[in-house]
């Protein structure tokens, strides 16, 4: 007579999967949660998770159809669902262009959509963007025209191969605020470009011998030229924490103002710098060279240095690494919970 088969231990086998997305491996973390749907196929806490791991992957059907399925078997079971899964349900929706299905999810979400099909494109306020949050990690501000796509308004550096005017798809949560004006927006994770903006950046390099001579070139325009930003104050290289909108005190911080060169920072800020570094969106390194000549032309001892452009592309998330999805607190949180060996999940 044959004995049974050994029956599979899902619950170890989901434990291997929550390990391995605890650590960012999103490429190991798949594989055992879909090795432990096929042991249990109808747990919607494991397809949650493997809808947003697939989510991390940009597989955007895979995430849709876990999301989905998360969503039909908790509605089986007469269970509150939560707004987790339909939020990346809908952000998959999104991504694969499925309107329908995205208005269904923002509408169980108790979002007001305007209008009855197709795109969404609305106000949704501003939010700072975290361009490659799995990189260097460059924010920018963008106008929201749905819940998860916004339209880049800033000049962002060329490495970054994002563009302004870009329209990109980011993530749900917040990982941080920003001040923007007078208000705190909050800090989005950007997920891929959804839609490439006509205005690659042009990195100028000029002398400016007073500050009208800058503001005549932010000002100016000529055909091709979309937007112009001073990069030399507006270009800040934060730590993590404070990059997120989570401001604190380094270890190099002196309650007393700083000293150089017998200037105080205050001082130093004051004066002005001639050299200026100018990000500019726009169609044609000519239409640059066009406003650059004619913006010389009109002010003494202004001077064109150097003009610059790399034809660089967004990079995809990384399958294995660390959890750059997460906020520096969530961080903090999930390397105390590992060390005691506590799940964050």
């Amino acid at each position: 007579m044959t004995a049974d088969p050994s029956p599979i231990d899902t619950q170890a086998l989901a434990g291997h999967a929550y390990a391995a997305y605890d650590t960012g491996d999103l490429a190991e973390a798949r594989i055992r949660f879909e090795a432990t749907l096929a042991a249990a196929p109808d747990d919607p806490a494991h397809h949650y998770m493997l809808g947003l791991i697939c989510k991390y992957l940009l597989d955007w059907p895979a995430s849709l159809h876990h999301n989905l399925r998360a969503l039909a078997l908790h509605a089986q079971a007469g269970e509150d669902d939560g707004e987790a899964p339909r939020w990346n349900a809908a952000i998959a929706a999104t991504a694969l262009g499925d309107w329908a299905e995205a208005r269904r999810q923002w509408a169980g979400c108790g979002i007001d959509i305007p209008g009855e099909d197709g795109p969404i494109d609305t106000n949704f306020g501003v939010a700072s963007l975290r361009l490659e949050a799995w990189g260097q990690a460059e924010t920018v501000f963008a106008r929201r025209i749905d819940p998860v796509r916004a339209q880049i308004i800033n000049v962002p550096l060329s490495d970054s191969g994002y563009r302004y005017g870009d329209i990109v798809l980011h993530d749900g949560a917040s990982t941080g605020q920003r001040r923007f004006h007078q208000s705190m927006v909050p800090v989005l994770n950007a997920l891929q470009r959804m839609q490439t903006s006509e205005y690659p950046t042009f990195a100028v390099f000029v002398q400016c011998p007073q500050r009208t001579d800058l503001d005549a070139l932010i000002e100016a325009r000529v055909p091709g030229i979309a937007f112009a930003e001073d990069w030399t104050d507006s270009i800040v290289h934060d730590c993590l924490r404070c990059s997120h909108g989570a401001p604190h005190r380094h270890d190099n911080d002196d309650d007393q103002t700083h000293q150089r060169n017998g200037q105080t920072d205050t001082e130093d800020r004051s004066r002005w710098r001639t050299e200026r570094n100018i990000g500019i969106a726009a169609q044609s390194r000519h239409s640059v060279m066009r406003l650059i000549d004619r913006w010389k032309t009109r002010g003494r001892g202004r001077r064109l240095d150097a003009v610059d452009s790399r034809d660089a592309m967004p990079t995809a998330p990384p399958v294995r690494g660390e959890q750059w999805w997460l906020s520096p607190e969530d961080r903090s949180t999930d390397a105390a919970g590992s060390a005691t060996g506590d799940s964050a999940d």
